[in-house]
């Protein structure tokens, strides 16, 4: 089977080969474009750890002037692949909530307690905020932008090419945004009706959202907000 991947580019290659040993293949369709924010200030020395809910965020780290400062901290990731980019930029200490954002906050609650200060490295475009949910418990987060997530206008020429002509078999979804945002490009490419007869492999229930939202029939979703299980819902080749 041929599946469009839809996360950013420095992570589609790992889905891509991690498809192509199930014996299928990859288009890669990146949704959101990954930008550095390097000149976003911020004291490492003045927290106690360090949460991440993206790859990204690591990433985007390891071109900040304050990375050899950072990695002192403790890092609360919000799964294996975030703690997998945290420890690949030099963090030593990562702990790994295996989950979504709830699963990362009662990690964090179970780490900290009141007087706990947290240096959140985050995007531009976050589903919750930490430091208000976290204020309740007297903790103290510091929300850092070190990255932008830009969003996609078009999808790329040969993955329009190749829905057009019947050679994709499934879309691989993995935030509510960039699901949202791939299906603006396929009506910008004139695919509505192509993308709706595809299966669409969903990260989570929330990424499903604007699928379902549209009345899409083939929506299947990850029993846990994980690469390897989304992967898994995909029967070998």
């Amino acid at each position: 089977m041929r599946f469009l991947v839809t996360r950013p580019l420095a992570e589609a290659g790992h889905t891509a080969a991690a498809l192509a040993a199930r014996g299928h293949q990859a288009l890669i369709a990146p949704m959101l474009a990954i930008e550095s924010a390097s000149g976003v200030a911020f004291d490492p020395e003045s927290f106690d750890a360090i949460v991440m809910t993206s790859g990204n965020a690591a990433r985007a780290l390891t071109e900040h002037p304050a990375l050899g400062r950072s990695l002192t901290l403790p890092v609360l990731a919000v799964g294996g692949q975030t703690a997998h980019a945290a420890r690949d930029a030099g963090f030593s200490d990562v702990v790994s909530a295996e989950g979504d954002a709830a699963d990362l906050l009662t990690l964090v609650r179970g780490r900290f307690g009141a007087g706990g200060r947290l240096l959140y490295l985050a995007g531009n475009d976050r589903s919750r905020d930490l430091a208000a949910e976290l204020a309740a418990d007297r903790i103290h987060v510091e929300t850092a932008v070190v990255y932008r997530a830009n969003a996609a206008s078009r999808l790329p020429e040969d993955a329009e090419q190749a829905i057009r002509d019947g050679r994709v078999d499934g879309v691989l979804h993995y935030s509510r945004r960039s699901t949202a945002i791939f299906l603006d490009c396929a009506e910008a490419g004139g695919l509505g009706a192509h993308v709706q007869a595809l299966s669409h492999y969903c990260l989570s229930r929330r990424a499903a959202e604007p699928l379902s939202a549209k009345g899409f029939k083939d929506i299947r979703i990850a029993p846990r907000p994980d690469e390897a299980a989304l992967l898994d819902l995909i029967a070998p080749g």
